[in-house]
């Protein structure tokens, strides 16, 4: 009997030992985007050797899977932090408050233009919005624009004899990307909503992305693409600006309506596949979990952030000055956002 308590005891004790670990932990967890990942990573390098604080360990899940970690509740076993290339949707929002997530401060760190990128040795090719969206989508007008018909293109040319006869072959993010959601919302959402055959067919918002194997869906790892691109030099491939920067010895980009990606051309909005790059942060964690405030004020301070910051050095296209003191003031008021800060303006 004794021998039964003792090891009673025993597993209790151990089981308290395990609960106590999942509730403390010295190391900041943050999760998310593609994208961003490059700069919280650099940035958390930065912390860890700087500070008196453990580097934080930053995962690359996408912009969607890091919402869904994010949102599952207050817990030590979820992230403190989540890294987006889109804006935390409504529905996400919901998600973190039925999970009892509920203080999280919303801040934009810089901008990004998605590049369509393609091998260096390749002919350089100009693409329209409307030509990458007959390229990708799963339905697409008849000839006449009676009626949308399974996609037939499977050469550049077949969509506009200006084109060259190349194959169509796209490497690009999962559904879980966030730079998948901004490439639908920039593509196939801004064409068809006022486009007769799609209203006529119901499609207020049409976004499905053909399911053929022309559209090569290549994972949350962008290095992947620029690898692939290499080998496979008829294709395309879609990710964030900064893998572009970083890879101009292989890579180069496809100019869209004209422009090539570039920060000044990001800035000034005449580049037309731009977006904004987020942070969020569960307040819950922030007195749990020591450095939250101190790696984010890292990140948003100038040395990062800033025209000539070292995430700029990366490939990160910085915010106006006022729009960087506009986020740091968030971020040091730690204000909340409110489910009618997603409403439509």
């Amino acid at each position: 009997m004794k021998k039964q308590y003792a090891i009673l005891m025993a597993a209790t004790f151990l089981g308290l030992a395990f609960i106590g670990q999942a509730e403390a932990r010295d190391q900041i967890r943050i999760v998310g985007s593609s994208t961003v990942y490059p700069f919280s990573s650099y940035t958390a390098e930065t912390l860890g050797s700087t500070t008196k604080f453990k580097t934080p360990v930053v995962e690359s899940t996408g912009s969607g899977g890091g919402m869904k970690l994010f949102c599952a509740g207050n817990g030590m076993n979820t992230p403190d932090i989540t890294n987006a290339s889109r804006r935390m949707k409504s529905t996400e929002y919901k998600k973190c408050q039925e999970n009892g997530v509920k203080d999280i401060t919303e801040i934009v760190v810089g901008y990004d233009g998605i590049a369509i990128a393609q091998s260096k040795t390749t002919a350089a090719i100009n693409l329209t919005r409307k030509e990458l969206l007959l390229a990708v989508a799963a339905k697409v007008p008849s000839k006449d624009e009676s009626v949308l018909v399974n996609n037939p293109y499977y050469y550049w040319n077949e969509i506009n004899a200006r084109l060259p006869h190349r194959k169509i072959a796209i490497y690009g993010p999962p559904t879980s990307s966030g730079t998948r959601d901004a490439f639908e919302d920039m593509i196939l959402k801004h064409n068809t909503k006022h486009w007769k055959v799609y209203n006529d067919a119901g499609f207020k918002h049409f976004h499905a992305i053909r399911q053929d194997g022309v559209y090569i869906p290549s994972g949350e790892n962008d290095n992947l693409i620029v690898r692939k691109l290499t080998k496979d030099t008829a294709a395309l491939g879609i990710f964030g600006y900064s893998y572009l920067a970083e890879n101009t010895d292989k890579i180069s980009a496809a100019t869209i309506e004209g422009v090539a990606p570039a920060p000044e051309t990001v800035q000034d909005g005449s580049y037309k596949l731009s977006r904004s790059l987020y942070f969020y942060i569960k307040q819950s964690h922030i007195k749990k979990v020591p450095g939250i405030l101190e790696y984010a004020n890292l990140f948003m301070n100038e040395r990062m952030i800033g025209d000539e910051g070292e995430c700029a050095d990366i490939g990160l296209i910085p915010l106006p000055k006022e729009m960087r003191d506009h986020y740091r003031s968030h971020l040091k008021s730690l204000v909340r956002i409110k489910l009618e800060d997603f409403a439509k303006k």
